[in-house]
């Protein structure tokens, strides 16, 4: 083929070429994720429903049926301790009738150990699950050795000291360290961390590098501090003045306290943020269970829930009721409350992972100071 033909054949190649562009019958190739994720649906839409194991509130499961109304949500409440039990008793008998299970940490861990999870990220289909830079610290959180099967998908800066309103001058505190000045020696209350669901206040001077093991020392032996079992007890005492400071596990009890007009408030968790600010998880983990009866529905909630418009339901709440501060940073917060949002630069410390998460150290020591 001589010149003038090589050039002509070349014009007809681009001429079809962009003919082919421009043609609205040209093919479209949809990304592979696409076709897997309407497979995945249509095949839960078969299996009918999908058994989600849980505590906390069922707003954000509403919202997925709503979204998803072939696939029937089966809720199973209780609490960490009777979801464990519960499931270990069913999978004794021979029977797996979990799908998502959504707890606490202590409570993930012990069916972590018992290898009772999947890894998660082997149920993520959708772009925005699979990317971790839309989530605090550009990460996905997880809570075990493995960083496979819990995930953490919110948490919120620790609220753990309460104050009589009438004895305490808050601006009087400015560090943690200051709970061992002697006007406060005998005065102060504490959750004991042996208790179920009393763990993060020490864990958070535990691990603390600015506070640590020595801390608590000085605070149970020079600083008297007296353990309580009942957070209500511990509330009253704060509200009456026997104990003008709690180092309290649930901020909400003092709350209530004080919407009922008793002089009580909580420290905003930034207040004292030179000791560093420590970030709460609390039952926000969510595990995917082994030999599911329902695996595509449970690929299908559990990318949902993670996905921006399922995050979006769980920090909303339900109505009159605010969720927690998811750990994705791509959703508005503008419906959270200023002690409950993450600041940019605070020294945060991480109250979830394998090693903080072990309260065996904690509960050693404190059982050495307080037999």
């Amino acid at each position: 083929m001589n010149r003038q033909g090589s050039f002509a054949a070349w014009l007809a190649f681009l001429g079809l070429a962009l003919l082919n562009l421009e043609s609205p019958f040209a093919a479209e190739v949809s990304p592979k994720w696409e076709g897997e994720w309407e497979e995945t649906v249509k095949a839960a839409e078969q299996e009918g429903q999908v058994v989600a194991y849980k505590l906390g509130p069922d707003a954000e499961w509403h919202a997925f049926q709503k979204r998803f109304p072939k696939i029937k949500v089966v809720l199973v409440h209780g609490s960490g301790g009777q979801t464990l039990q519960r499931i270990m008793a069913e999978r004794r008998a021979g029977k797996f009738l979990a799908d998502v299970i959504r707890i606490g940490g202590g409570t993930s861990t012990s069916l972590y150990q018992a290898k009772a999870l999947d890894p998660i990220a082997s149920a993520f289909i959708l772009p925005e699950v699979k990317e971790p830079s839309r989530w605090f610290e550009g990460r996905h959180h997880y809570n075990d050795s493995e960083n496979q099967y819990i995930f953490v998908y919110a948490a919120f800066p620790l609220r753990l000291l309460g104050y009589n309103t009438k004895l305490v001058q808050p601006k009087s505190i400015t560090s943690f360290w200051d709970l061992l000045e002697p006007q406060w020696k005998g005065k102060i209350t504490a959750k004991d961390p042996r208790d179920p669901g009393g763990g993060s206040p020490m864990l958070f001077f535990y691990y603390n590098p600015r506070l640590g093991p020595d801390y608590i020392r000085k605070l149970v032996t020079s600083g008297g501090l007296t353990f309580v079992r009942d957070e209500r007890q511990q509330t009253d005492w704060l509200a009456s003045g026997r104990y003008p400071l709690a180092i309290t596990a649930k901020a909400e009890e003092v709350d209530e306290a004080k919407r009922q007009g008793l002089p009580v408030e909580v420290f905003d968790p930034h207040a004292v943020k030179k000791d560093g600010v420590g970030l709460e998880s609390g039952g926000t983990m969510i595990s995917l269970a082994n030999r599911a009866p329902h695996p595509n529905a449970a690929k299908v909630l559990m990318n949902w829930f993670l996905s921006r418009e399922g995050q979006v339901a769980v920090q909303k709440g339900a109505p009159n009721e605010l969720g927690p501060n998811s750990l994705r940073e791509d959703i508005p917060k503008d419906d959270i409350p200023p002690w409950a949002q993450r600041q940019k630069g605070a020294p945060y410390i991480r109250l979830w992972g394998s090693e903080v998460w072990d309260r065996a150290k904690v509960r050693k020591l404190v059982s050495e100071l307080v037999p």
